[in-house]
C-alpha cells in the first residue's frame, strides 16, 4: 500500500455503468462517478449507505438518488445515439461513451486528473487501454456503491429524456417503457411504423447507408 508520512494515500475511485443497452429506441448512456477515498479503510466509506443499483429503486427513489449523488460526487454523463447505434454496434456505442464520460469527467475535475485514480466498471464494460488501472465487476452495480450511483445518474438522464420524446411521439408509450420492448411498444410499432428514434437494427431491419 502506498502511504505518505505514514498515513493511507489518498485515491480518486471512478465508477461506470451503462442504461439503455438493449432497448429497441432511444440511445445508450453511460454515467461516471468519482469519490475520493482513503485506500487503507477502502472503498465503501464514501458517504453512499445503502445505495442499490437502479433496477431495484423506484422511480422516486432514483430521482432522490440522483439529487444526492449529483449535489456531493463529480458525475459526467454521455450518450451515443440510436444512428451511431446502427450504424456501429452496441459494444462499440458503450465503448464511446465510456471513453467520452472519462474524458469529461478527467477535464472537469482536473484534481482527478491529477491525481491517483482507479477505474470500476460494471459487467460488459471496459474503458480505453490508455486507463492502466481499471477493473471490470460482474453485477458491479449490485457490488459496488460507485458503480449502483453510476447506473442511477445514467438511469434518470435518460429516462427524461425518452418521457420528453413522449411528446413528440405520444402513440408508443415512451413515458412508460423507456423505449424498451414492452409489449404495448411492440404492438404500436406493428400498428404505426417505427419513429426515426427507432433502433433499426434492433427492430429487424438493417440500416442502409
Amino acid at each position: 500500500m502506498d502511504t505518505v508520512k505514514g498515513r493511507a494515500t489518498q485515491v480518486w475511485i471512478i465508477g461506470i455503468d451503462e442504461v439503455g443497452r438493449g432497448p429497441l429506441a432511444g440511445p445508450v448512456t453511460i454515467a461516471a462517478v468519482a469519490a475520493m477515498v482513503n485506500y487503507e479503510s477502502g472503498i465503501m466509506n464514501y458517504g453512499l449507505k445503502n445505495i442499490r443499483d437502479s433496477k431495484r429503486l423506484s422511480s422516486k427513489q432514483r430521482e432522490g438518488w440522483d439529487k444526492i449523488i449529483r449535489k456531493n460526487f463529480p458525475c459526467t454523463i454521455s450518450s451515443v445515439s440510436h444512428s451511431v447505434i446502427d450504424k456501429n454496434g452496441i459494444r462499440w456505442a458503450c465503448s464511446v461513451a465510456v471513453m467520452r464520460s472519462l474524458r469529461k469527467l478527467l477535464k472537469a475535475f482536473p484534481i482527478i486528473h491529477n491525481s491517483r485514480f482507479i477505474i470500476l466498471l460494471d459487467g460488459g464494460l471496459a474503458a480505453p487501454p490508455a486507463y492502466k488501472n481499471q477493473q471490470t465487476i460482474i453485477k458491479g452495480d449490485e457490488r459496488v456503491p460507485l458503480i449502483a450511483a453510476a447506473s442511477i445518474v445514467a438511469k434518470v438522464h435518460r429516462d427524461r429524456y425518452m418521457t420528453r420524446l413522449h411528446h413528440t411521439y405520444p402513440r408508443y408509450g415512451f413515458e412508460r417503457n423507456k423505449g424498451y420492448g414492452t409489449a404495448e411498444h411492440r404492438e404500436s410499432i406493428a400498428r404505426f411504423g417505427l419513429t426515426p428514434h427507432h433502433r433499426r437494427t434492433f427492430n429487424g431491419c438493417v440500416q442502409n447507408g
